[in-house]
């Protein structure tokens, strides 16, 4: 029987959670040290698409129709759509990306939870391979679909917890691209056509760099609330 959530952390920490803790520090460390050499094109690509994926997601959920999902090998993107809210539909991008990388996070304290976010990842990578993809994101997609599928099946036949550490790593990824991407094309700088440009369009009185730094204030709660949630189930386990 699983134990009570422990709110507090107050028995924190066992076994699994110092794995947690310490995978969690060596991913932001290795994605830091490895950050500007091409070995971490494609994961810098695949946050693109959770970013684009987000945009596209807020514009069904707002009874918009999408037209294209693209990602560029330039690790900009695309999300072609008509009609939808644009309030929700233009941030959606980077706090989507966040919210994901936090939800992966969360699920990667669990087996099965591992498992379950694991084929939405792969379900999402086929769906969008129905939006006029480009090049560039049909390879990406089909790429992280066998790598995930092969992560899966490894994990449940030939070795665990190999799963839990891999959707971990996509989460820690994912997120703190969000993290980076909202600092330097939002705060640093004033991008025109980014997502924070549009919101300032929509809302004249938000400057763009303020924008970004909600959005950055945003991103960083949802990785520490994907951390504390994560702690708080392994406690049960």
């Amino acid at each position: 029987m699983a134990a009570a959530p422990d709110w507090t952390l107050g028995s924190c920490c066992n076994a699994s959670q110092i794995v947690f803790c310490a995978l969690f520090g060596v991913f932001l460390v290795v994605n830091y040290a490895l950050w500007n050499f091409a070995i971490m094109k494609p994961v810098k690509l695949i946050a693109v698409f959770v970013h684009e994926m987000s945009h596209a997601m807020a514009c069904w959920m707002t009874g918009g129709s999408v037209k294209a999902i693209e990602v560029h090998s330039d690790e900009g993107g695309v999300t072609k759509y008509v009609g939808g809210i644009r309030y929700v539909v233009v941030p959606a991008g980077y706090l989507g990306g966040a919210f994901w990388g936090g939800v992966f996070v969360v699920l990667s304290g669990n087996r099965v939870a591992s498992t379950i976010s694991a084929s939405i990842f792969c379900l999402a990578l086929l769906v969008s391979l129905k939006y006029s993809p480009n090049g560039t994101m049909v390879a990406l997609n089909l790429g992280f679909l066998l790598l995930t599928v092969g992560f899966i099946l490894l994990d449940w036949f030939v070795y665990t917890p190999l799963l839990e550490y891999v959707i971990l790593y996509y989460g820690v990824s994912i997120g703190s691209f969000s993290v980076y991407d909202i600092y330097d094309d939002l705060i640093t700088r004033t991008v025109d056509g980014s997502d924070a440009k549009a919101c300032h369009e929509l809302i004249p009185c938000c400057l763009p760099r303020c924008v970004g730094v909600q959005f950055a204030l945003v991103a960083l709660a949802f990785q520490a609330a994907g951390v504390y949630l994560a702690l708080v189930w392994m406690g049960t386990q």
